[in-house]
């Protein structure tokens, strides 16, 4: 009897500690649901690329999501699956990856097994690898430079800022690199990177204790390896303003991304006081802010005009923030969405046949001038009031589905941070106005940035020289627009034209010659 004791507490003993191996598991049990939603979130980004290879995480991530298992196809698996309206799929960043798996409560045991085998037997077909990589191949080759001047400018930018380092590179990778990726290479990184030893587990919904020590111990499965993973690149320091303008042929308008280094992000609680002073500014998709009254409502020059002091995925899309991306490397930006060329206004406007550049320099010096007053000046009493108590508000409508609660449960662990949403509401809560403008100085700064700016070949050489030269930007009015404007904005006009930019450099780079491996610095 003592020796079979013996035996049964060493083998629970061993199980315990095989399955304490995985990282850390971020639980959020909500019995009232209908749902049972499981992230496996691996340390793992883009920045475990091998050079040469870059966006092979991303391949990797999508032949595990998108293909078949030891047992299914993939297209057996998505028949199966049908009748259950499950939802999964793959996130991939600079510093983490995620799977993403959302199935109904009485379907949970039943889909496991394809979770499981996705997971831990994935099949690495080479009809589902080449598909993959095939996606991913028209996207870095041409997607990415047709389907949206506003991404294109913003994926350039951190090129620019991270060039020669591992977060310069997109997640999807380079031409050349993607065209370079092997079924081998996936194989490899699966077992080097994507192991249990960095792996956290979020579960959140519907389900029983029982389900959640299957999964934990399942994943304990995993390869064992404990990857290496480098440190993230930090952003390059600019010397003034460096500007790149990639001529595009037929680009509807100028987009433009600038931005500079931010030794800020969650982690800090000053964080929550720059919140305040970013959506003041300009918060994504909102019509209140600074840039977006100055530069669309009054101007009517374009779609809108943001702010951020982090990474925003996918803004074209995406109202809210979502989770899956958090990154220790950050960066203010300014997004100005494409304004109008030279030549488009010529064409419309027989009264402006005779300008040379479009609104690309007006609007880029307007929206300097805004972030040099608020330096300068601070957010009034009122104001921040204000955007306080709209920002205590609206950050809970990040977390409105179980999917994204507890995703940004868990990319609070990332930042060493247990409830992200609660603890920046309780650090806004006894946020003062001197606090934010604070932050704003020892922040905020517009002597030194990057600026990409995506336009039109036609308007690439002129607006070059204009920038350049610091030459007067003059905004450019229909006359029956300008007919209709109040004394004040036309002197505005006039102050905005001739503010002086710290522009050292400018360079045009050609679309067809933008994300390729480059040496460090501009």
């Amino acid at each position: 009897m003592k020796q079979l004791l013996t035996a049964f507490l060493l083998i629970a003993f061993t199980l315990s500690g095989i399955i304490s191996k995985a990282q850390e598991s971020v639980e959020l049990k909500q019995p009232e649901s209908n749902k049972v939603v499981i992230k496996l979130m691996f340390r793992n980004g883009s920045i475990t690329d091998p050079i040469g290879k870059d966006g092979l995480t991303y391949t990797v991530a999508n032949t595990v999501i998108r293909g078949g298992t030891k047992d299914k196809t993939s297209k057996q698996i998505q028949e199966f699956i049908y009748p259950m309206a499950v939802n999964y799929s793959a996130s991939v960043d600079k510093e983490v990856t995620t799977f993403t798996f959302q199935v109904h409560q009485d379907f949970v045991e039943k889909f496991y097994p394809v979770l499981k085998g996705l997971i831990l037997t994935p099949a690495f077909a080479d009809e589902d690898f080449r598909r993959i990589r095939s996606n991913q191949q028209n996207y870095v080759d041409q997607v990415i430079r047709a389907s949206s001047d506003e991404d294109y400018s913003k994926f350039a930018l951190e090129d620019l800022l991270f060039r020669g380092t591992n977060y310069q590179h997109m997640v999807m990778g380079t031409t050349a690199a993607v065209n370079a990726i092997t079924l081998d290479d996936v194989k490899q990184h699966y077992r080097n990177f994507f192991t249990r030893n960095n792996l956290s587990i979020g579960i959140a919904g519907n389900y029983n204790d029982a389900f959640l020590a299957k999964l934990k111990k399942d994943m304990t499965m995993l390869p064992d390896t404990s990857p290496q993973l480098p440190q993230a690149g930090k952003p390059n320091e600019p010397d003034g303003i460096n500007v790149e303008i990639i001529s595009k042929n037929d680009a509807l308008g100028s987009a433009i991304f600038t931005g500079f280094p931010l030794p800020v992000t969650r982690s800090n609680d000053e964080f929550a006081a720059l919140m305040v002073a970013n959506s003041f500014l300009g918060e994504h998709r909102k019509s209140y802010g600074k840039l977006y009254d100055k530069i669309r409502s009054t101007r009517s020059m374009n779609y809108g005009d943001y702010s951020y002091i982090e990474w925003y995925e996918n803004g074209g899309s995406n109202m809210l923030p979502v989770p899956g991306v958090p990154r220790s490397s950050n960066y203010f930006s300014l997004w100005i969405r494409p304004v109008q060329v030279a030549e488009g206004l010529q064409k419309q406007y027989v009264e402006l046949k005779g300008i040379e550049v479009g609104h690309a320099h007006f609007a880029l010096r307007m929206a300097i001038r805004e972030v040099d007053n608020l330096i300068n000046n601070g957010i009034s009493k009122e104001d921040f009031e204000l955007t306080r108590r709209f920002l205590r508000s609206y950050n809970k409508l990040y977390i409105q589905t179980p999917e994204k609660q507890i995703g940004f449960l868990m990319d609070s662990r990332f930042y060493g941070r247990k409830n992200y949403i609660r603890e920046m509401d309780a650090l806004l809560a006894k946020l003062t106005v001197d606090d934010v403008n604070k932050a704003i100085k020892k922040y905020w700064q517009t002597d030194n940035m990057f600026v990409t700016i995506v336009t039109d070949d036609s308007e690439a050489g002129p607006l070059k020289k204009s920038l350049e030269e610091n030459l007067p930007s003059p905004m450019s009015y229909s006359n029956l627009v300008k007919e209709g404007l109040p004394k004040a904005v036309m002197d505005e006009d006039n102050q905005v034209a001739n503010y002086k930019l710290k522009v050292k450099s400018v360079k045009i780079v050609d679309s067809k010659d933008t994300f390729k491996p480059a040496a460090k610095g501009f």
